[in-house]
């Protein structure tokens, strides 16, 4: 399946990663769009993205976009993970995620995202960060 060319593999792995990607992404810091390509296993009975896997790419562009905005990055942990389903995306549709950080503080972060399918979004989410530390540069997500 094609991937918009302006988008790269995205710079981090972990096995929950693997297991739903590959993910892609453009930008950096408070600019990370990710993206996916919906393929057959991202997919319920109904032959839509499972909610899952929307929550789970929401809440890695908020966390990503919100621990590489810092230098050094910080180490975060979700604290609450909010979504609203407004449509949904089917197997060939590309999905992007876009985050608004609204607050970066010392012991909680704030963020929205939206998920979107050809510029039309389909979930809202906005998540709380319990600011951990900071990241080794070489750690997995």
């Amino acid at each position: 399946m094609d991937i918009p060319p302006e988008f790269r593999p995205l710079f981090r792995r972990s096995p929950v990663l693997e297991l739903i990607g590959p993910l892609y992404c453009r930008g950096e810091g408070d600019d990370l769009i990710i993206g996916l390509r919906v393929e057959a296993k991202h997919c319920n009975a109904r032959g839509t993205v499972h909610g899952g896997i929307l929550a789970t790419l929401a809440d890695v562009a908020l966390g990503y976009t919100m621990a590489f905005s810092s230098t050094p990055p910080a180490s975060l942990v979700t604290a609450n993970l909010t979504l609203d389903f407004a449509g949904t995306a089917k197997i060939g549709d590309w999905l992007q995620a876009h985050v608004d950080v609204q607050k970066k503080g010392s012991r909680l972060s704030f963020a929205n995202c939206y998920l979107t399918v050809n510029e039309q979004r389909i979930v809202r989410a906005s998540a709380v960060f319990l600011v951990a530390g900071q990241l080794d540069g070489n750690a997995s997500a």
